[in-house]
């Protein structure tokens, strides 16, 4: 869901049809070209699963599609739609969907899916890729964070399942007691994602609900910050950076945390790089205002530009098809956008139960054009608050007011 960078080299597929009966440039009145996919793939995996989704809708009607990932999706984007020639269907998350749109990139056709597939999408997702009362695209995945523990070290520790942590306060319990001299009790990400989540948990967020304000600098997330840095200075929670690691889940799979709050991607780096590791994966506990999570998800958009945008509109059709959302699921590990499917998801993957049901109370991304360099200044920030380079609401009055002058330029 992260992944927006192609892990490897950009290829491009040029699929063989072997079916008939659809004379789409007649229908769309637009091009015999092929449909063009561009998505950013977290590995082979993904980009297996897309060719054969595209494979599968080409045979169906004839009309070929190109499949091609990206080595820098963003940047490809901002030169196709500067050319001219934009990929019809592409990956996009919520903090581009403004810009896109406002920028007159993005055709908006939620309106042309089927109410009964319109509904079935998570509240959370639908909101997310909502703009000014269009729904602009249809949302293909999702994951959310949830409390990964390495079971063999909570065993280790006298622990059982009933000591899964239900508050803040169980969970500052619990890392204490799991903290070592080899490892550390809770890896927590060091930045604005990880962070959001025990802001939302503690009543608070970056902006309110329709992104018109910044709420920064709130009492609820100064609460939220002063937990985490609390923690990082009793050194029982621990930032990857200070463990010697790249993220949450190599620091947890090297066993230098027996805990890591992170999504279900979690689960493909584990079975790939630390395959003896034992883990379980439960909700994030609750704030002072209850659970929270941030929902991550990326959407399936087309392009204002394309020449095919009957056809395009077709192939998503196929792509978030319940059929097709289980498929991805099974190669790869994203969780359907279809609450229909969140039974099936949880009996198909039971590790990632808490994440699928995360997504009830979870809230999405920030979607306020210009706010994505806002975020990362406030990563800046967060590294010297847990670093003891800053005070927790130093950090929040930067956040509010690079903040405020992204939303006045909005």
């Amino acid at each position: 869901m992260k992944a927006l960078i192609a892990a490897g080299a950009a290829a491009v597929l040029l699929l063989a049809g072997c079916g008939s009966g659809y004379d789409s440039a007649k229908s769309d009145g637009g091009s015999d070209k092929p449909i063009t996919i561009m998505f950013g793939s977290s590995g082979e995996a993904e980009t297996g699963a897309v060719k054969a989704a595209a494979a599968a809708w080409q045979k169906r009607t004839g009309h070929q599609v190109r499949v091609v990932p990206a080595q820098n999706l963003t940047q490809q984007l901002t030169q196709g739609f500067a050319g001219g020639t934009p990929p019809d269907i592409f990956y996009t998350d919520p903090t581009m969907l403004q810009q896109y749109a406002d920028g007159g990139s993005l055709y908006p056709y939620g309106d042309q899916l089927p109410k009964s597939t319109v509904d079935d999408f998570y509240p959370a997702l639908r909101q997310a890729y909502t703009y000014q009362g269009k729904l602009y695209c249809a949302p293909k995945d999702l994951n959310t964070h949830a409390l990964v523990i390495n079971t063999d070290m909570w065993k280790a520790a006298g622990l059982t399942e009933k000591d899964y942590p239900k508050t803040w306060a169980d969970l500052t319990k619990v890392a204490t007691r799991l903290t070592t001299k080899d490892h550390v009790g809770l890896t927590v990400g060091g930045d604005h994602n990880t962070v959001g989540s025990f802001m939302l948990a503690a009543g608070g967020w970056f902006v309110n609900e329709d992104n018109t304000k910044v709420t920064a600098n709130s009492p609820a997330n100064l609460a939220a910050l002063k937990y985490l840095q609390g923690n990082v200075q009793r050194k029982v929670f621990a930032t990857p950076k200070s463990l010697d690691a790249q993220n949450p889940g190599e620091a947890f799979g090297k066993g230098k945390a027996a805990m890591d709050v992170d999504g279900g991607w979690v689960e493909g780096q584990l079975k790939s790089d630390y395959p003896n590791v034992h883990w379980t994966a439960v909700e994030l506990p609750a704030g002072p205002k209850g659970r929270g999570t941030t929902v991550f998800s990326n959407c399936w958009g087309i392009a204002a530009k394309s020449p095919n945008k009957k056809l395009a509109v077709d192939l998503v059709k196929s792509l978030v098809a319940p059929g097709q959302q289980k498929a991805f699921m099974n190669a790869f590990g994203v969780i359907p956008s279809r609450q229909s499917l969140g039974t099936w998801a949880k009996q198909t993957d039971p590790k990632l139960t808490a994440v699928v049901d995360g997504v009830e109370y979870a809230r999405g991304t920030v979607s306020i054009p210009g706010f994505t360099s806002v975020l990362a200044d406030f990563d800046t920030q967060l590294e010297k608050l847990f670093t003891g380079g800053t005070s927790p609401q130093a950090a929040l009055d930067t956040l509010q007011r690079n903040g405020d002058d992204a939303v006045k330029q909005k």
